[in-house]
């Protein structure tokens, strides 16, 4: 801010701050934060406050840094970002508020009116901005982790795995399938794995060659892939599309699916 303004703050500083709170405590109920005790909430205000009009006195470079750092804190703990947006906006209107019944000179109205939004922005554009690229990294991170759970190796019997998949296979979930699949196939030492798309709602071409794709990288790594859970709307899209799964066995089922594996690593399901 402006030296001119800060005095203003600091001249006004009751005043303003009285007003501010008022303010702020209409943003409480905005904002669902009721659960929060009212000792709890009347804290973080003269905290908030106080921090802010501390800081009047700092380029708005160096407020933005020092209000990121401050409003984390806070929201890592559950408040939210509207909280100190809207808080920050009250601030702004509280100063306009003051400034005007005390001065009647339109021009210098003006010039505090127009330094005050251009401070007051800053910080509010820096926090969106911050709140706003740790959510992305944290749903990247979630996304990934996802990513992983939706197309998991699983040994059944020893030489025989299954990988499930279920829900749409883009381009980046295939190169997981894919990664996933090779990287299990040597871990496990599996002789038969089995894809089952049971759970995959449409087949279109892509996907299917997504799966071939990765029925072939199973048998250059010596192993015997088995595509089940073929059923008949998939089975008739397949054929209307002029996909070529002949390179490597169908079933409809996983129980059918397994009981051939059964016989590529010698072994039988008998009733007792």
């Amino acid at each position: 801010m402006q030296p001119y303004l800060v005095s203003f703050v600091s001249r006004n500083r009751e005043e303003i701050l009285e007003k501010w709170d008022e303010q702020l405590k209409g943003i409480r109920e905005e904002n669902y934060l009721d659960s929060i005790s009212d000792s709890v909430y009347e804290n973080t205000n003269q905290t908030f406050m106080n921090y802010i009009v501390s800081m009047a006195n700092l380029g708005s470079a160096e407020a933005k840094v020092k209000i990121s750092d401050f409003a984390d804190e806070y929201i890592q703990s559950g408040w939210p970002l509207a909280y100190f947006t809207q808080g920050l906006q009250a601030f702004r209107r509280v100063i306009v508020d003051v400034y005007s019944s005390s001065s009647a000179n339109i021009k210098e109205f003006m010039e505090v009116f127009h330094d005050l939004e251009e401070w007051t922005s800053g910080i509010i554009n820096q926090l969106v901005s911050d709140y706003t690229g740790s959510w992305e990294t944290i749903f990247e991170m979630q996304k990934l982790s996802l990513l992983e759970l939706s197309a998991p190796l699983i040994p059944v019997f020893e030489g025989v795995t299954v990988m499930p998949l279920i829900g749409t296979i883009d381009t980046a979930r295939a190169k997981l399938i894919m990664e996933n699949l090779l990287e299990g196939v040597i871990e496990h030492r599996s002789q038969v794995v089995l894809i089952d798309i049971t759970g995959v709602p449409v087949v279109d071409t892509m996907v299917a060659h997504h799966v071939i794709q990765a029925s072939e990288a199973v048998r250059l790594v010596g192993s015997t892939c088995i595509l089940v859970g073929i059923r008949p709307e998939i089975a008739q899209t397949i054929v209307n599309l002029g996909i070529d799964l002949s390179e490597f066995p169908t079933k409809s089922t996983l129980k059918k699916g397994i009981e051939t594996a059964f016989e590529f690593v010698n072994k039988k399901v008998v009733d007792l």
